[in-house]
């Protein structure tokens, strides 16, 4: 925490020294203070005085980790950081102003640069994460500043049960052109997209084994009685195999298994 936050709060110069002195406390920097064992990202933030960011501030929020192990931070346009620092630094000023001592950006700043740094699917991904778990109001963010690309993603984001996975499949479907929606209920249960009338698509993830995997065979041979057609994929072929995957979706369009009998 900044120096300052412990002598406000009663701490004198001399027993913050006393504490430094005998490694009860750390100074990471000039103006800053940490237990020995604090958080090392935290740490290395205050050390080089730079503010965590994009996606390495959505990962650390619970947002949708989009396997980018590159540190971003943020720092004022016309600043640097401290020392050598081996990070992805987004020199920009904040939508919302940071208060003194911050070391993980606030969501609508944080969001506002993911939509300006990462592909269009990895942010709109990040972005409906944020909506699902409540820690963004799109109503609100249409009153900041966005950038274009901010404000398209905004428009376009829209919050689902299963993050994430179904985001990069709808997104990677759209240009098919043909009715497509998300989180469907279909006999009872939500399906994770429905392309027109009848091809269902499900995205299993690492929970989908034992009672899991049992309700799930379970409904998709209801939806089969019913005249649907499911496919169902994993995460690794979603992520790892689109092309097989993609083979498959087209495959069934082309014989007409999206369409109602």
């Amino acid at each position: 925490m900044p120096t300052k936050d412990l002598i406000d709060g009663g701490a004198s110069n001399a027993r913050i020294k006393r504490e430094v002195a005998a490694g009860r406390l750390l100074r990471p920097s000039r103006g800053w203070i940490s237990l020995p064992g604090a958080d090392p990202v935290l740490v290395r933030a205050a050390q080089s005085r730079v503010v965590l960011t994009c996606v390495t501030a959505a990962a650390r929020r619970g947002l949708w980790d989009v396997g980018d192990d590159a540190f971003h931070v943020s720092v004022a346009p016309h600043s640097r950081p401290v020392g050598e620092i081996r990070a992805r630094v987004h020199w920009c000023e904040p939508m919302i102003p940071r208060a003194p001592g911050t070391l993980v950006d606030s969501m609508p700043n944080l969001l506002a640069i993911v939509a300006d740094c990462q592909p269009y699917e990895q942010a709109l991904t990040i972005w409906e994460s944020a909506i699902r778990r409540q820690q963004m109001v799109p109503e609100t963010m249409r009153t900041l500043p966005l950038s274009a690309r901010g404000q398209r993603i905004l428009e376009d984001a829209r919050p689902f049960a299963d993050e994430g996975t179904e985001s990069i499949l709808f997104v990677r479907l759209r240009w098919l052109g043909l009715p497509m929606r998300r989180q469907a209920m279909i006999l009872g249960h939500r399906v994770d997209l429905l392309i027109g009338d009848r091809l269902v698509i499900q995205i299993d993830g690492g929970h989908h084994v034992d009672q899991q995997r049992t309700s799930d065979n379970k409904h998709d041979a209801r939806l089969r009685i019913a005249g649907y057609h499911p496919i169902r994929i994993s995460y690794w072929q979603l992520m790892h195999e689109w092309h097989v995957v993609q083979e498959l979706i087209l495959d069934a369009i082309a014989r007409g298994l999206h369409l109602a009998a």
